[in-house]
């Protein structure tokens, strides 16, 4: 059976018990280390849940699936994701290959930033389509996470901004050399994913006056930092004010706010102004 496991949000403790029971009795165990980022490393992990742990990267899971299978039925194997397991598309293909295989499949849900964004006063009801913000390159700049948020906004809804991870992704020179070479990890801030959106907004000649009326520099946004750790960190400011704002380690995601707010939401929200007070 292949028991993909979700891990929560902070360190190894999040775990259920229900997953660190299974983990405990599996064959093999794989952290899939890409998609997410979690406070605790890999040997704090492997010292609480007893087990040796393989890193299970983009490479491995997207091009080499059948290595993470198990090989005959009484073999078990544990795959960790970090939140949920279905908190990316990657998960759900690799259940869908495993199923395709004849091989049983058990899932162990997990808190995931999809719910826990909640923790900063915003109600979950209110969130319409999340986006992806990407890092950009010289010659690749994709806006059309942009529209997105417009569209939101339009709709008086909130929109979750998910960051982007680089994590083990080769460098130019390599692919150009088929040699296996990386580059440092890299995890996209607020403030890096809020400079981009300033960057969209103020080089955009043909804009509608609905969507400059809906959206600008001055808007409310917020941070979120390591959501679930000891050290979690929530900033309220203007669009602008964010993209000078350092909140730490990663990981970050940011959201755009409705509008408007439930009085309960502002009251709540409130509480992590960077300035004492909300207006735009």
């Amino acid at each position: 059976m292949l028991h993909v496991i979700g891990l929560g949000l902070s360190d190894a403790k999040d775990i259920t018990v229900k997953g660190l029971e299974i983990v405990r009795k599996c064959d093999r165990v794989y952290l899939e280390s890409y998609t997410s980022v979690l406070s605790a490393k890999l040997e704090d992990l492997e010292e609480f849940y007893g087990r040796p742990i393989l890193e299970a990267d983009r490479e491995l899971v997207e091009n080499d699936e059948d290595e993470i299978l198990p090989k005959n039925e009484k073999e078990n194997v544990a795959f960790l994701v970090i939140g949920d397991p279905f908190g990316a598309t990657t998960h759900s293909d690799l259940i869908l290959r495993a199923r395709r295989n004849n091989i049983k499949v058990n899932i162990v849900h997990n808190a995931s930033i999809l719910t826990a964004v909640g923790c900063c006063g915003l109600q979950l009801y209110r969130f319409g389509e999340t986006v992806s913000i990407p890092y950009w390159s010289d010659g690749w700049q994709p806006s059309s996470f942009y529209q997105k948020i417009i569209s939101n906004r339009h709709k008086n809804i909130h929109t979750l901004c998910l960051l982007d991870i680089k994590v083990k992704e080769p460098t130019l020179e390599s692919i150009m050399r088929k040699k296996k070479e990386y580059m440092p990890p890299r995890f996209m801030t607020t403030s890096e994913a809020a400079t981009q959106i300033l960057k969209i907004y103020k080089e955009k000649t043909e804009v509608p006056l609905e969507d400059k009326l809906v959206f600008s520099e001055t808007s409310i946004v917020v941070g979120l930092a390591r959501v679930g750790s000891a050290d979690q960190h929530i900033v309220a400011c203007s669009l602008r004010e964010m993209a000078s704002l350092n909140l730490g380690p990663p990981p970050h995601c940011m959201i755009i706010p409705a509008i408007s707010f439930h009085p309960l939401e502002l009251e709540f929200l409130s509480q992590h102004a960077l300035n004492g007070t909300l207006c735009e």
